[in-house]
């Protein structure tokens, strides 16, 4: 399909250190005192740690043009033509869909994050707007994603909440597991403060399952991750991450991948898994 132009990304240039102020950190910048969101910077840069050290420690990194924005294009025509609703979790079925989580595992700026031989086993279309014509707008609290595609019960230790949506078979699994979890959200739109965007406290994952009435803001700071359209904003599941409304006449429009290993325990299996 040749929806990646990873000839116009040259991730190795993009992550090399750079000057800036001492109140950012090597992902963006974080007001310490106040506990406020503060944005991240999609061209920032690393200091003394590698990217992969930093990626561990803070749970997120944000990767700008990994698309063109002819191919993001394309794929909200995709999108218009598949008669897909916002929130659908049946994106991985459709053909350009699978294509597209293909080449993102072989990109050279996002295969590093991947874990090896990694599969792509979910795909989630997000539609934030206040337009209620385009979509649906909604705030989320902080929480940590919690559960994963199975093709059915999983009976083992720290494996539970089976449920069924869509069609599809999803059950809660332990930390080990959630570990060996990378998402990949696709930014289809430019996304800023007033588009809902996403919000995440780094190094939040290393804490493992964070225990349910934790209170909302037991670990601020926290980041708001402000995106343009064909930037990639890769995550842990277990990091906490929250987003508010919409108010502003854009559209928060993101294709949520979520990667994992081919097999994670001997009683789990993938409902679906491209790779």
């Amino acid at each position: 399909m040749g929806t990646l132009e990873a000839a116009r990304y040259a991730s190795e240039n993009r992550l090399q250190p750079r000057g800036r102020s001492s109140q950012q950190t090597a992902l963006g910048q974080r007001n310490n005192d106040s506990g406020v969101a503060q944005t991240h910077s999609r061209h920032a840069k690393y200091s003394s740690m590698n990217k992969l050290d930093l990626w561990q420690s803070q749970g997120y990194a944000l990767l700008p043009d990994v698309l063109s924005k002819a191919a993001c294009a394309q794929l909200l025509a995709y999108i218009a033509n598949s008669e897909l609703k916002a929130g659908s979790r049946q994106l991985l079925h459709q053909p350009w869909c699978a294509a597209l989580a293909k080449e993102l595992a072989h990109h050279p700026a996002l295969a590093a994050l991947l874990p090896p031989e990694a599969v792509t086993v979910q795909c989630n279309l997000f539609q934030k707007t206040q337009n209620p014509s385009h979509g649906r707008n909604w705030l989320v609290p902080l929480h940590q994603d919690l559960s994963i595609p199975a093709s059915g019960p999983v009976a083992a230790p720290g494996w539970h909440g089976w449920n069924m949506k869509e069609g599809m078979g999803f059950v809660q699994a332990p930390a080990q597991v959630l570990q060996q979890m990378v998402a990949l959200r696709v930014h289809l739109d430019d996304c800023g403060p007033q588009d809902g965007a996403l919000r995440v406290v780094p190094g939040s994952h290393l804490a493992g399952i964070v225990a349910e009435g934790m209170p909302s803001g037991a670990h601020e700071p926290n980041v708001l991750c402000t995106a343009q359209a064909g930037d990639v904003l890769a995550l842990r599941p277990l990091l906490l991450h929250a987003s508010s409304k919409a108010t502003g006449a854009g559209r928060r429009r993101v294709l949520h991948f979520l990667y994992g290993p081919k097999k994670v325990d001997k009683q789990h299996s993938w409902a679906l898994a491209v790779g």
